[in-house]
């Protein structure tokens, strides 16, 4: 089985565009021909969860590489939240794109092996598949060395927050340790993981998650982790561009995936969507925004690459 690295350049490249989708079924967003008749039982709004995110993923797939599935949302609802979560996962799966379980998972020892053996492993063999999950770094290595391990003997991938896109993210991620910021020690050791675990394209399964919010320190990081594939969040609704974005890549095109969540799933209550599509249009609402996002992304960045003579 390929890496996790090296299946996530061939995704990319097979979709022509670095975008991933966030699934983030927020209850009050919903359409409303998905909410209506629908109760506030747990099991009645999972089940409407379920079906919203199939219906995205139905529009998506075969448009993007991957697409992130927020596993709060579904976790609020219990049992029965993370029952759907399971269906929309294996979902995705099946319709041939990557799944990364934004969980930011992490603890200590057994608890922390315990994470990695539920949550990482892209074939059925495992129980929630997903093929890479975000993790926080902020235990230290013995907490996040027995991700790595599972995710090396599974082909799967792991995203240690870095720099993250929340205004409030600097309150500890900023300090200064003899003169360097201490995400940049976060980074340091991202790299050192994923040039450990580099593949054939020459990435790693260790990447790191990076805000769009905020341009500078992502082209910075991008220099200090050559090996690592960054995930970056914050474009659009927290008010990233593609040009924000553009520091993220290689010459290649490859290096990064710009994740979109409620920019794409919510395009229909969202300008210029909102006027050109009614409610129960909202599907060709999300079809217009990632076309939009992937034109952007051409437009502004090197994943101009990616494309054939006929996409530039």
């Amino acid at each position: 089985m390929s890496s996790f690295s090296d299946r996530l350049v061939e995704a990319v490249r097979r979709c022509c565009n670095p975008v991933l989708v966030g699934l983030d079924p927020r209850w009050e967003s919903l359409p409303e021909s998905i909410r209506s008749g629908v109760s506030s039982r747990p099991a009645d709004r999972a089940d409407a969860f379920r079906r919203f995110c199939f219906e995205v993923i139905d529009v998506v797939a075969g448009r993007v590489p991957a697409v992130k599935p927020q596993a709060a949302f579904f976790e609020q609802l219990g049992p029965a939240g993370f029952a759907a979560l399971g269906e929309v996962v294996a979902y995705a799966k099946d319709r041939g794109l990557l799944v990364i379980l934004d969980g930011k998972r992490n603890d200590i020892g057994s608890t922390a092996a315990a994470y990695a053996d539920g949550w990482l492993g892209h074939s059925p063999d495992f129980p929630w598949r997903a093929d890479a999950l975000t993790v926080s770094p902020y235990l230290g290595d013995d907490s996040l060395r027995p991700f790595f391990e599972t995710a090396q003997q599974r082909s799967a991938g792991v995203f240690v927050l870095v720099k993250t896109s929340n205004p409030g993210g600097g309150m500890f991620q900023d300090l200064l340790i003899e003169g360097r910021p201490l995400y940049c020690y976060v980074a340091d050791y991202v790299e050192q993981q994923a040039k450990a675990t580099r593949g054939a394209e020459g990435y790693g399964l260790v990447g790191a998650v990076v805000g769009a919010t905020y341009p500078e320190q992502l082209a910075q990081l991008r220099q200090h982790m050559p090996h690592a594939w960054i995930l970056i969040p914050g474009y659009g609704s927290l008010g990233g561009t593609a040009r924000d974005c553009a520091a993220g890549f290689d010459d290649r095109g490859l290096g990064a995936l710009v994740n979109n969540s409620r920019g794409i799933i919510f395009a229909y209550e969202r300008k210029p969507y909102c006027k050109r599509f009614d409610p129960l249009q909202w599907q060709r609402a999300v079809e217009a925004a990632t076309d939009d996002m992937i034109a952007q992304l051409r437009e502004h960045t090197s994943a101009v690459a990616l494309c054939g003579p006929a996409e530039k």
